[in-house]
Formats: C-alpha cells, sequence, structure tokens
C-alpha cells in the first residue's frame, strides 16, 4: 500500500529522525540544553540502527534502501540539527556564523555523498575517510557539558565557530578515522547516556 519499508531493520532510524526533529524545535526555541540531548539521543539511535538492520534478514532491496534512509536521516540529525543549534550557539560572533555554519552543511553532505557512493568498499574497511558526520552527536554535546563546567565558557560564541569549522574541515579530510567495532559500541553508548545525565542534571533540573 505504501511505498518505502517500514521493518524493524529501519525503525531505530526512523525514531532517530524523530529525536532530531525534537532537537531542531528545542534549538529554535534556544533550549539549547534539550537540543544536545535528543543530539545526543540521535546519535545512539545511529550507532546501533546498524548493527539491528544487520541481525535483519533483508533483501538487496532493503539494504540499498537501508544505505539511502540512513544517510538522509544523517542530515536531519546531524547536519540540520547542529546547524540550528550553531546559528544560535554561534550567534554573539556576529556575520561569521553564517559562513561558518553553511561550510560545516556543505562539508557534511559531501562527506554523506562520498560515503555513499563507495558504501560496498566502507563496509569491508576498518576506517572511514574522513569524520564521519554521526560524530557530532558526540562532539557537540561534549563539548556544550565541558564547557559548563567553566560558566560563561559554555556561551562562547568564539569557541563553538571553531569547533563547527574544524568539525566541517574533519569532514572532507582524507584521514582515517577507525571504525568501531565491539566494546566500543558499548564505550560510546555509556558516553552518550553520562553526557545526556550529566546535562540534565546541571541545566534541566
Amino acid at each position: 500500500m505504501f511505498i518505502g519499508k517500514y521493518n524493524i531493520s529501519v525503525i531505530l532510524t526512523y525514531i532517530g529522525v524523530a529525536f532530531a526533529f525534537s532537537g531542531i524545535a528545542a534549538a529554535f526555541g534556544e533550549k539549547f540544553a534539550a537540543a544536545m540531548i535528543f543530539l545526543a539521543a540521535a546519535g545512539i539511535c545511529d550507532l546501533f540502527d546498524g548493527v539491528i538492520a544487520r541481525k535483519c534478514k533483508r533483501d538487496e532491496a532493503e539494504k540499498e534502501f537501508g544505505v539511502q534512509i540512513d544517510s538522509l536521516a544523517d542530515v536531519i540529525g546531524f547536519l540540520a540539527l547542529p546547524a540550528v543549534l550553531g546559528l544560535g550557539l554561534i550567534d554573539g560572533a556576529g556575520f561569521i556564523k553564517y559562513p561558518v555554519i553553511l561550510g560545516y552543511i556543505l562539508c557534511g553532505i559531501i562527506r554523506l555523498a562520498w560515503f555513499n557512493t563507495f558504501a560496498a568498499e566502507e563496509g569491508m574497511r576498518t576506517h572511514y575517510d574522513g569524520l564521519p558526520v554521526t560524530y557530532s552527536a558526540l562532539i557537540f554535546p561534549v563539548l556544550w557539558t565541558v564547557l559548563g563546567f567553566f560558566g560563561e565558557l559554555q556561551a562562547a560564541p568564539w569557541i563553538w565557530a571553531a569547533f563547527y569549522a574544524v568539525t566541517a574541515v574533519m569532514f572532507i579530510l582524507n584521514v582515517k578515522i577507525p571504525k568501531p567495532r565491539g566494546v566500543w559500541y558499548g564505550i560510546f553508548g555509556v558516553l552518550a547516556a553520562g553526557i545526556t545525565v550529566l546535562i540534565i542534571v546541571r541545566d534541566i533540573l
């Protein structure tokens, strides 16, 4: 009746998009702490959606759909959401926020297109070419938490501008980034959960 795939292999991807949308709404309302939580939650969904998908019996069409829907979800969760966050966090830096955020988005979609072009090859590698855009789900919440321990630095626009710029360059820089495997899934999951709890306790409660 409907086009698309709606089985368990992609359901976590759709949940991640819901978190990303909630984060964008929070960022527009300048509720940056809540937006960071939703960003981390979207990252957790992305971390494990591939694991779940690989355990499911899929035909070639379902596998290809999974690759495409995952990248489209990444645009929402790890480019659009951080971009809206950045427009608010870099606001005090004046006009610089626009080229920084535009550069972040452009580098991000280039990275995603590159990944999709060589998806079959990357699936067999032990590393990524360039920083995956999904790492923004860890970078920015961790930075928010660390800067929060130094009071006003949490709102320092030039620090945020610098991190957005460096992250953007890392998306397209031809460096080898190791893929998380085995225990690293648990480490990243625990780290994301810990950061989420810290943000809730310190910035929301």
